[in-house]
C-alpha cells in the first residue's frame, strides 16, 4: 500500500490536483469542525506530455441539469452499450460511433489511468490569438530605447498568423493603424476624456458587422470566415515590418514637462480604448491587451496623482488614513474596464518598470480579474524586465505559446457536495444550479469562471461543502466525485476541452476521525488558508485578519493535538499536522499580511503572486528556503532561523521573489582578501561559485524573474535575510546560556519557539 505522501504526489503529477482532506468527513457539522476547509488546488492545464490527443467530442450525460462527461468512473455495461453517469446516475446509450467498444477494447476515457484527458474540438473554427500592446512614451530616452528593443524582440516570437496592435499614450492617446504602406497613421484622442465603447467604435469606424446597407463579404477562411479586416489589428506576418518601424520611430512624448512637474500621462484613456477596440472587433475571442507603463497615472480616468511632484503618491498610511483623493475613483473606473474585458475573454497584462509607485494597486483588478501577468521592476533596461518578458513567450515541445485563451471552467460534484467558490485570477460567470452552496468562500454562489488566459502553472483554489445533516450523514463506503471541465482556446487556435474526474471517500468524523486526520495534506491547507486570508486582507483591516488566523490555528490544535488538559508540555501534532502552526508562523510575518515598509503597489503585486502561483511555489513565498554551504560537507538545506546564519557558511535564500547570497562573516573576510584567486585555496573558490551556480539555475526558469542579490555579514543587503529568518536569538536574549553561536537580529517580533509555546498553552486551557 501507498502512503499518503505518495499518493498526493501521484495525484498532483496525474490530475495538478491537492486536496486539504483526502478523505472526507460525512456530514456537515463534521466538516465545519475540521477548522480547514474541504478544498482544493488545481492546476487546469498542468503539463502531461503522455496525453493522448484525442480528436473527437466528449460523450456528455444526456439528463440536462447534469451534462456531466464520461470518466473511468463512471458504471459500463458493454453488452446493452449504456453507461450510468457517476453524478446523477442517469442511464445513457453510447453513440453509434461507440459500437465497437468491449472490456478489452475500451476508449481512452474509461481507462482509469486518464482521470484527467483532453478533447481538440475539431469542428469549432480556428481562431488566432490577438496581441495588443499599450505603450506608455512618457520615459526618457535610455529606458523607451530599451523598451521598444524588448517589443521588437517579441514580434519575433509570435506566431505567424497572431493579430497584433499597437496603441502608444502619453498626454495623449494614438491608436496606430498597421494597414497603410508608406505612411504611418494614427488616431489620437484626447487623454483626459473617458469615452464609451460605442463612441471609440464610432470614431474609429470599426463594428461588428457591416450595416444591412454596405454589405461587405465575409471571407472564409480555411476554418470558419475571419471577421472584417480590421486595420488596427492586423495578422503578423502582413504586417510584421511596419510594425517593427513604427516601434523604431516612438519617440518620447512630446509635451514639454515643465520644472516640478511629472509627466501628464493618460492610462486609464488607452486602457480604456484599448478595451473598447477589442470589444467591438473580437468578442468572446482569445486576446491580450499587453500595458507597458513606466510610471503613475497624471490626467483623466483611472489618475491616480496629480503632476505635481511635490505630492507624493500614497502610501499605505494614506489610504488607512482616507487620505488618497483619487483611489476609490480610479480604482472603480479600471474594475469597470477588468469586468468588461473578462465579460469577452480578454486578458490584460501589467509591466510596470519605475522607481516609484505606477499605481498598480488601483490597476490590480485588470490583472486578478482576467489573469494577465503583473511584472513590477525599476528598468526597463534591466535583465529581470527583459528576461521575464522573454519568458512570457515560452513555448512547448510542438513549438506551441504556453497560453491559454478565453477559457471557462466548470465544476461538476456528487449531491453529497456543493460548491463554496473559488479563489484565483478569474471572475465569477454566475451559473447558478443545486450543486452551489449558500455559504461563499472567494468568488462563490456559481459553478463556472471564467479564465480569461491561463499557463501550465496557473492554479485555482476550490472549496466545498458537504450537504448532509448530522442527523442524516452519508453512508460509509462510498466515494464523492468532482469533475472539473476547462473549455479554453489552445495558442495554435483549436478549441479544446480538458476534463479532470476524482473521487475520494467519506468517513465518519465522531467514530474515524483518525482516518480523516491521517488524510490531511498540510501543504494544501498552508496554501489554501493563505489564500483565504489574503482574499479577506483585501478588504479588512490587518489586525482582524491576524486574529482570524490564529484563532484557526488554535482551533486545528485543539482538534487534533493530542494533549493532558492544561499541560502544555503534554502537546503533541501528529506528524503530518506538525509544520502546518510553522506555515502560519511566516505567513503572519510575511509581506502579504504585513505591510509595514512595502509601498501598496509592492504588496498588490506580492498577494496577486499567491493567488496565481501553484503549491511549491506558493510555499516558497510563504516560508522561504534556506540552503547552506560550508567545507564540512555538500550542500544541505538548513532551518529559516539566526542560528543558521554562521561565520564559515555561505546561504542560500530563496523567496521566490528575491534569490539571496549571503556570505558568512569569515567567508566575507576571507573573500574581500581575494584568497580565491590563489591557486592553493582552489576549494574555497569552488565554494564560493557553488551557490551562484545554484541561483543560476533557479534564475532560469522562475517566471517573473526574481532579483538577485548578493551581500554579507554587516551588509546593507543583509536585511532581506534577517527580516526572513526566525528570530531566535534577537538583542533581548543574546547572552542567553547555551546558545550556538548564530546571528542576532535586532526585533520585537516574537520566534518560532515563543509562538508555538503561547500555541500549545492555548490549545491545551480548558477556558478558551
Amino acid at each position: 500500500m501507498t502512503t499518503y505522501e505518495e499518493f498526493i504526489q501521484q495525484n498532483e503529477d496525474r490530475d495538478g490536483i491537492r486536496f486539504t482532506w483526502n478523505v472526507w468527513p460525512s456530514s456537515r457539522l463534521d466538516a465545519s469542525r475540521m477548522v480547514v476547509p474541504l478544498g482544493c488546488l488545481y492546476q487546469p492545464l498542468k503539463e502531461r506530455p503522455d496525453l493522448p490527443p484525442i480528436l473527437y467530442d466528449p460523450v456528455v450525460c444526456t439528463r440536462t441539469t447534469c451534462r456531466a462527461i464520461l470518466n473511468p468512473m463512471c458504471q459500463v455495461d458493454y453488452r446493452a452499450k449504456l453507461w450510468v453517469c457517476n453524478f446523477c446516475f442517469q442511464r445513457n446509450p453510447f453513440p453509434p460511433q461507440y459500437a465497437a467498444i468491449s472490456e478489452q477494447h475500451q476508449p481512452a476515457e474509461l481507462i482509469a489511468g486518464f482521470s484527467t484527458i483532453e478533447y481538440t474540438i475539431t469542428r469549432a473554427p480556428c481562431l488566432p490569438p490577438v496581441f495588443l500592446f499599450v505603450v506608455d512614451t512618457c520615459m526618457d530616452e535610455e529606458e523607451l530605447t530599451a523598451l521598444k528593443d524588448s517589443l521588437q524582440m517579441s514580434l519575433s516570437l509570435l506566431p505567424a498568423n497572431a493579430l497584433v496592435g499597437l496603441i502608444t499614450f502619453g498626454k495623449m492617446v494614438q491608436v496606430h493603424e498597421l494597414g497603410t504602406d508608406g505612411c504611418s497613421k494614427s488616431y489620437v484622442f484626447r487623454g483626459t476624456k473617458d469615452l464609451s465603447a460605442k463612441q471609440i467604435q464610432d470614431m474609429l469606424g470599426i463594428g461588428r458587422a457591416p450595416g444591412p446597407n454596405q454589405q461587405q463579404p465575409q471571407q472564409r477562411g480555411p476554418t470558419g470566415p475571419v471577421p472584417p479586416a480590421n486595420r488596427f489589428l492586423q495578422p503578423l506576418h502582413k504586417c510584421d515590418m511596419a510594425l517593427t518601424d513604427l516601434l523604431g520611430e516612438l519617440q518620447r512624448d512630446p509635451w514639454p514637462v515643465p520644472q516640478g512637474k511629472r509627466f501628464l500621462r493618460s492610462t486609464g484613456a488607452a486602457l480604456s480604448i484599448a478595451v473598447g477596440l477589442l470589444e467591438c472587433t473580437y468578442p468572446n475571442t482569445g486576446a491580450r491587451t499587453m500595458l507597458f507603463l513606466g510610471g503613475p497615472c497624471s490626467q483623466g480616468p483611472g489618475q491616480v496623482v496629480d503632476d505635481e511632484l511635490k505630492h507624493p503618491i500614497r502610501s499605505h498610511h494614506d489610504i488607512q488614513k482616507d487620505n488618497a483623493k483619487y483611489m476609490k475613483k480610479a480604482i472603480k473606473h479600471y474594475e469597470a474596464l477588468a469586468l468588461r474585458s473578462a465579460t469577452n475573454g480578454h486578458c490584460i497584462d501589467i509591466y510596470s518598470c519605475a522607481l516609484d509607485q505606477t499605481g498598480l494597486m488601483e490597476l490590480k483588478q485588470c490583472c486578478n480579474s482576467t489573469g494577465g501577468h503583473m511584472v513590477m521592476g525599476d528598468s526597463f533596461n534591466s535583465s529581470l524586465f527583459k528576461q521575464t518578458y522573454q519568458r512570457v513567450f515560452a513555448v512547448d515541445q510542438k513549438g506551441d505559446l504556453k497560453m491559454a485563451f478565453n477559457g471557462t471552467l466548470e465544476i461538476k460534484c456528487s449531491r453529497e457536495l456543493k460548491i463554496e467558490g473559488g479563489i484565483g485570477s478569474c471572475v465569477s460567470l454566475n451559473v447558478k444550479n443545486a450543486s452551489v452552496a449558500d455559504s461563499e468562500i472567494g468568488m462563490g454562489g456559481t459553478a463556472q469562471w471564467k479564465l480569461c488566459t491561463m499557463t501550465p502553472n496557473s492554479t485555482m483554489a476550490f472549496f466545498f461543502e458537504v450537504a448532509n445533516q448530522h442527523a442524516a450523514p452519508i453512508p460509509q463506503g462510498g466515494r464523492g466525485c468532482l469533475q472539473f471541465i476547462t473549455q479554453y482556446q489552445h495558442s495554435s487556435g483549436q478549441r479544446r476541452i480538458r476534463v479532470t474526474t476524482v473521487a475520494r471517500s467519506w468517513a465518519d468524523a465522531t467514530a474515524n476521525l483518525h482516518m480523516i486526520s491521517a488524510g490531511f495534506d498540510q501543504e494544501a491547507a498552508a496554501v489554501l488558508m493563505s489564500r483565504m486570508v489574503v482574499y479577506r486582507a483585501e478588504s479588512d483591516d490587518g489586525p482582524d485578519t491576524l486574529r482570524w488566523v490564529d484563532r484557526q490555528l488554535i482551533r486545528l490544535c485543539q482538534k487534533f493535538g493530542e494533549y493532558s488538559k492544561d499541560d502544555p508540555n503534554s502537546f503533541r501534532l501528529a506528524e503530518n499536522f506538525s509544520l502546518f502552526p510553522q506555515f502560519m508562523y511566516h505567513l503572519r510575518r510575511s509581506q502579504f499580511l504585513q505591510v509595514f515598509n512595502n509601498s501598496p503597489d509592492e504588496t498588490t503585486f506580492y498577494r496577486h503572486m499567491l493567488m496565481r502561483e501553484d503549491l511549491t511555489q506558493s510555499l516558497i513565498m510563504i516560508q522561504p528556503i534556506l540552503y547552506s554551504y560550508s567545507f564540512n560537507g555538500p550542500p544541505e538545506p538548513v532551518l529559516l532561523d539566526t542560528s543558521s546564519i554562521q561565520p564559515d557558511r555561505i546561504l542560500l535564500m530563496d523567496t521566490f521573489f528575491q534569490i539571496l547570497i549571503f556570505h558568512g562573516e569569515t567567508i566575507a573576510q576571507w573573500r574581500n582578501l581575494k584568497y580565491q584567486d590563489m591557486p592553493e585555496y582552489e576549494n574555497f573558490k569552488q565554494l564560493l561559485q557553488a551557490p551562484v551556480d545554484d541561483a543560476q539555475e533557479i534564475l532560469q526558469t522562475r517566471f517573473p524573474m526574481p532579483r538577485y542579490i548578493d551581500t554579507e555579514q554587516g551588509g546593507s543587503q543583509a536585511r532581506f535575510l534577517l527580516s526572513k529568518v526566525n528570530p531566535s536569538q534577537t538583542h533581548n536574549n543574546m547572552y542567553a546560556y547555551g546558545q550556538d553561536g548564530g546571528a542576532s537580529v535586532l526585533t520585537d517580533d516574537v520566534s518560532l519557539q515563543v509562538f508555538m509555546e503561547h500555541l500549545k498553552k492555548l490549545a491545551v486551557s480548558s477556558t478558551t
